[in-house]
């Protein structure tokens, strides 16, 4: 048995970039930051603040959804699963990137503060699920081929 499950809580590093495919599917992607706090150790050793980017894809339904309510700055609460690619930059060096396939997110941002007020005020609270394609490969043409750490 075996289990790839990923659960993140963060904040948006942008607004989602969002695309259809030729067969009118929404794939969104953006990225999500997560920091652990600064600390310090029993002998007096600082470890100072660390954030992680983590690239995030949503499909169908969920892609429309972040679409629409998702923002920079905004708090997230997300699963998924873990998925790395390779593909070849411009240069022709192998790259590879990790993504989270995200599968349930539920917005954190209450409503009537930052950005999503501004540019929502009457937004519903939002939660949504989907789930990912299972057509879909790691090798797809479909996929974003950039060397961008988000």
């Amino acid at each position: 048995m075996s289990v790839n499950k990923v659960i993140l809580l963060g904040n948006v590093g942008k607004d989602p970039e969002v695309r259809y495919l030729d067969s009118g599917i929404a794939v969104a992607s953006f990225p999500l930051a997560t920091t652990d706090r600064a600390y310090t150790l029993a002998n007096g050793t600082q470890v100072p603040e660390r954030t992680e980017w983590h690239n995030l894809v949503l499909w169908r339904g969920l892609a429309e959804t972040a679409e629409k309510y998702v923002h920079k700055g905004d708090k997230l609460y997300v699963e998924g699963k873990i998925r790395t690619r390779s593909y070849d930059d411009q240069t022709g060096a192998r790259r590879y990137i990790t993504e989270i396939f995200v599968d349930n997110m539920e917005m954190l941002t209450p409503k009537g503060t930052g950005s999503m007020a501004a540019a929502h005020p009457q937004q519903p609270a939002a939660a949504a699920t989907t789930q990912a394609p299972a057509s879909q490969d790691a090798g797809s043409s479909n996929q974003v081929t950039d060397d961008l750490p988000f």
